[in-house]
């Protein structure tokens, strides 16, 4: 035995061997990729040594309502406005903690008996119970007559999402009809829930309010059963709304056509300051004893954005299949997120389930909501003094967080560009974003974009 030898450990020998073989074993499979000294070139993946398996991967586009706060965010103008995103902010600029919230969640702070365990796949029960109740009624026949299927869900977007999927599983049609313009995270929520989208006419770019004609017009030619996506309020992008007449047209229409209505309910009690007649719509469809669906979020009328709170709710024909529907929901839920957040709902179901801390809320949503109106009039009567060409009533006409404004996409370049104000690209602003101190400015650059840029 030589002297390397006598240092090795008891069963080095047979280990080396086994390594050699291996490496041999590696360099027949890497084809190619094997070199004449027995080492390896390994491919770009997971496991490899060379580039990223993600090397030829694109960078995505900013999303173009969240990419405005990105440009916002990047000027260093001491003047700069952000109206691109859809969150509250007070008089002074800064975002908003109601105090109903404050009160709820010291309470269940001091609270030692609650817990962080996994809520059931449907969520909180008492949120969801309460959650039906605010949207159609304490008195609504659905309610009592126990036809009524609602789970939890992440906020509003996650509703939407998850009432697709059931759909595109459990529903005869798998085409949807959407307003033209819609959010624009609506479109793709639809299409990878699984279904088909169609649009409708809504505005009017030349009367800046409701197409009306062209909506009905448009859904009689849909096929019979196809699903309709309706904003229950203060619709956005445009803050144009059916009024309570032109509602029962489109309710009519829909039932004669065999249409399935899914309401997107964002903006409950925050476009005019009332929750019941925020729920016209929803409740003028479901007391005709048809079925519909009902996406509702509690991040603008709570606040809680960051939370992530909504709910989903289905409306049937009886009992036994609203058990049988809350199973199937069950099903889509458990692979996507397995079980809802805890935090949030707690906070809503406690502030619903109290009579003090609802009422409170009430008035505070009142103040939000009159405050975002006397932006509006405040923004109307500035643009009225400068003199701005064209008619602006429609400022004053359209109703909750969101105005179109009908700039161009020319002109929103421009005022960005000129005056650092931020909004998409269509013309939206958001009217929550709107100061006493910022209407000038905004006014200001409105009327410089009209007056220099067709």
């Amino acid at each position: 035995m030589n002297s390397s030898s006598s240092n090795c450990f008891p069963g080095q020998e047979e280990a080396e061997r086994r390594l050699e073989s291996l490496a041999r074993h590696l360099g027949t499979m890497a084809g190619d990729r094997g070199n004449r000294d027995g080492s390896v070139d390994f491919e770009a993946t997971a496991g490899g040594f060379g580039n990223s398996a993600f090397e030829k991967l694109q960078q995505a586009p900013e999303d173009p309502i969240l990419g405005v706060t990105v440009a916002y965010n990047k000027d260093p103008s001491p003047v700069k406005l952000n109206l691109g995103v859809g969150a509250y902010r007070t008089e002074e600029g800064r975002p908003l903690v109601l105090s109903v919230v404050r009160q709820a969640e010291e309470a269940l702070i001091q609270d030692r008996s609650r817990y962080k365990e996994y809520l059931p796949i449907t969520g909180l029960a008492e949120f969801n119970k309460l959650s039906a109740k605010l949207i159609l009624g304490s008195d609504s026949p659905a309610i009592q007559e126990s036809r009524v299927a609602t789970v939890q869900c992440l906020s509003g977007t996650g509703s939407l999402r998850v009432g697709a999927e059931f759909l595109s599983k459990h529903y005869s049609q798998r085409i949807i009809y959407i307003p033209v313009p819609t959010w624009g995270n609506h479109p793709k929520i639809f299409n990878l829930g699984g279904l088909s989208v169609q649009t409708y006419r809504y505005y009017d770019p030349s009367t800046r309010g409701l197409d009306y004609q062209g909506m009905l017009e448009d859904l009689s030619a849909a096929p019979s059963g196809a699903i309709v996506l309706l904003h229950a309020c203060a619709h956005n992008p445009t803050g144009v709304d059916p009024t309570q007449e032109q509602w029962q047209g489109i309710r009519q229409l829909v039932r004669q056509k065999g249409l399935l209505p899914f309401f997107d309910s964002a903006y409950q009690g925050f476009a005019s300051g009332n929750l019941d007649a925020d729920a016209y719509s929803v409740r003028l469809f479901v007391a005709d004893g048809g079925e519909c669906l009902i996406a509702q979020s509690y991040a603008k009328n709570m606040g809680l954005y960051g939370e992530r709170v909504g709910a989903l709710s289905i409306i049937c024909r009886t009992e036994n299949v609203a058990k049988r529907v809350e199973s199937q929901l069950k099903l889509v839920i458990r692979p996507m997120y397995s079980s809802p957040p805890i935090h949030g709902a707690t906070i809503v179901a406690t502030i619903l389930g109290d009579r003090n801390l609802n009422y409170n809320w009430t008035l505070e949503l009142k103040s939000m909501a009159d405050r975002i109106i006397s932006m509006r009039h405040q923004l109307y009567d500035a643009l009225k003094a400068r003199g701005t060409p064209g008619d602006w009533t429609h400022i004053i006409k359209q109703i909750g967080m969101f105005t179109f404004t009908g700039l161009n996409k020319d002109q929103v370049s421009f005022m960005t560009s000129e005056y650092h104000v931020y909004m998409t690209s269509d013309g939206r602003i958001s009217m929550a974003g709107l100061s006493s101190r910022t209407v000038p400015h905004l006014a200001d650059g409105i009327h410089a974009a009209v007056t220099r840029i067709s």
